[in-house]
């Protein structure tokens, strides 16, 4: 399955619709605190929006026969409802506020569980740096819609459908008039919202390219440190941090653009009732104080049209990134678990049946491979590197699926079990190995849920116990040793030790090793065999290595190469079919 993100349609995006009714269940359990925001909203808009009118009859009433008293009486009203205002307004601040960080909180939470959900051809296909960039940036963008702009937005769309509505009980003929500029702001705006969208979706998938891309390279700089290639860091960046900077002018650009034609039709607005309201006061068809509060609704109206600009350009950014989180959400693991199987021989470990193996890029790596591996014995995979056997013994770890055919483990379809029972059955010691920041115990113990509340004491016993006492001495403060996920205070033997230890006290049906001694020294490589003949005669053992000698007590050894696996025989047979490979290629 593909899985490259980069690579889908940037035409098949989600309409504003759909991102909410995806963002729903996130929202749901907000849905009290934004009424109560929303009202709050409401509150302040009609405040704003009942204002101009007292105006208005303050100045025709009071102002123009000098009643002082009345003026004072007015004014205090309407800075009570000022007052009222910007109590409201904080309200809905304070409160959208908290509503977005638990709304970004949620959804990083599901944007990350859905990354642990999906399977390694997902992180083989895309960037890490990329990956963080999604959870990270185009998460803020959502947020900061959430806690600052939709509330601005709810507002200003009702104190404009407020104002227009004054505007035209007040005077149909003039309040058409006023709001004739902002008819034309309406197509201008639906025509360029898609482009605006795409700027800024384009800015934010340069952003995580250079992101993915300063990853790769600190991930690497001891590489480019020994090779003196500071220069290809430096080149590499520039390129990336160029068409970042491009991008992000053009989103720049595209999010002001709607601005200055939003301040234009204010000012067009505002001439317009000027103009007009003043032949109708000539013509004793209107009032002062009507003119100052037309004034003021005009205003009203177009005010919050101009944040409405600066508004829209943060929805479509926010959309834009909501489509990058989108894209991630909508994923499904190819890897499913089967409710029902097929059963095959229950006196093997493993089986491949008819499998055949193509990666995404359409190459096929295995065709039709049939091998049996009985409990308890140990077999060995060699073959020519590229030949296929880290993809065969990533196919018996099921960290991918055939293409085509079926494996089956302990004579049921591996697909019928679930990632937690099928990853206490195989152990997988890989030949680069991972570890994590925090302590050997820490690292051991990882996945590991049966032992997770023993004591270091209780956890000593066990290694004793499975003969890995000497691999932890190996650590000067046992398990407290502190390690990093870099693992530069320890060595790369240690690291392969550590995996080793992580695997057996898992106490797995199947253990594969994927040149698990390939970076020890003698004396510890006999030390792990010995540890290897003492595992549970049930336990069956796959050995992937290229040095003959580790597998030389194999009870049966395959030879991988070109998409076929067949056995080998006898240790000669392997060493013969080795040479004539190298004497091929």
């Amino acid at each position: 399955m593909n899985y490259n993100l980069s690579t889908i349609d940037p035409g098949k995006k989600t309409s504003l619709l759909q991102a909410i009714k995806t963002l729903w269940p996130l929202i749901v359990q907000e849905k009290t605190i934004m009424v109560f925001a929303l009202v709050a909203v409401v509150i302040n808009s009609l405040l704003n929006l009942i204002a101009p009118r007292l105006i208005a009859h303050a100045v025709d009433t009071y102002i123009i026969a000098r009643d002082y008293h009345g003026v004072l009486m007015y004014a205090g009203i309407i800075l009570a409802m000022y007052v009222c205002g910007l109590l409201t307004s904080y309200m809905q601040i304070r409160l959208m506020g908290g509503v977005g960080q638990r709304v970004l909180y949620r959804l990083r939470n599901q944007v990350f569980n859905k990354l642990q959900a999906l399977p390694i051809a997902f992180f083989n296909q895309n960037k890490a740096g990329d990956l963080i960039s999604r959870i990270n940036n185009d998460t803020d963008k959502i947020n900061q819609f959430f806690s600052q702009a939709l509330v601005q937005f709810i507002g200003n769309i009702f104190l404009m459908t407020g104002a227009a509505i004054f505007l035209l009980s007040l005077n149909i003929r003039l309040g058409a008039a006023t709001l004739a500029p902002a008819a034309g702001l309406l197509i201008i705006t639906s025509l360029l919202s898609a482009w605006v969208k795409k700027k800024n979706l384009v800015s934010s998938r340069t952003l995580g390219g250079m992101s993915a891309e300063i990853q790769e390279s600190l991930n690497n700089f001891k590489v480019i440190i020994a090779f003196n290639r500071r220069d290809f860091f430096k080149k590499r960046f520039q390129e990336v941090n160029d068409e970042n900077y491009t991008a992000s002018v053009g989103a720049g650009i595209a999010n002001n653009t709607f601005t200055p034609m939003y301040g234009l039709a204010s000012n067009i607005g505002q001439m317009i009732v000027l103009a007009y309201g003043i032949s109708l006061i000539l013509s004793g068809h209107f009032t002062v104080g009507l003119l100052i509060s037309f004034l003021s609704y005009a205003n009203s109206f177009y005010s919050p049209l101009r944040q409405l600009a600066a508004l829209w350009a943060s929805l479509q950014a926010a959309m834009a990134s909501w489509d990058r989180v989108h894209d991630i959400l909508m994923l499904e693991s190819d890897l499913p678990v089967l409710t029902e199987s097929a059963e095959a021989n229950y006196q093997t470990a493993l089986e491949l049946r008819n499998v055949h193996f193509t990666y995404p890029d359409g190459k096929e790596v295995l065709h039709n491979i049939n091998i049996q591996l009985e409990k308890g014995k140990t077999y060995a995979l060699v073959g020519p590197t590229g030949g296929g056997k880290t993809t065969t013994a990533s196919l018996m770890a099921r960290l991918y699926d055939p293409t085509i055919g079926t494996i089956f483990l302990n004579g049921k379809d591996i697909r019928s079990y679930s990632p937690q029972e099928r990853t206490q059955k195989i152990g997988f010691i890989l030949q680069e190995p991972v570890l994590f920041t925090g302590s050997v115990r820490e690292n051991i113990l990882y996945g590991n849920e049966e032992y997770q509340s023993h004591s270091n004491e209780q956890l000593e016993a066990l290694i004793h116990d499975a003969g890995l006492e000497k691999l932890l001495k190996r650590f000067d403060q046992g398990l407290e040793t502190k390690l990093t996920a870099s693992g530069d205070a320890v060595s790369l033997g240690q690291k392969q030790l550590i995996a080793f230890i992580r695997a057996v006290l898992r106490n797995p049906d199947v253990l594969i090793l994927d040149e698990a001694t390939a970076n020890i020294d003698t004396v510890t490589e006999e030390l792990l065999e010995e540890i290897l003949r003492n595992l549970p005669s049930s336990t069956t053992k796959v050995i992937i290595a290229h040095r003959l000698n580790t597998i030389e007590n194999a009870d049966e050894i395959f030879f991988v190469n070109a998409g076929e696996v067949i056995k080998a025989g006898s240790m000669e047979n392997a060493l013969e079919m080795l040479l004539h490979q190298d004497m091929r290629s």
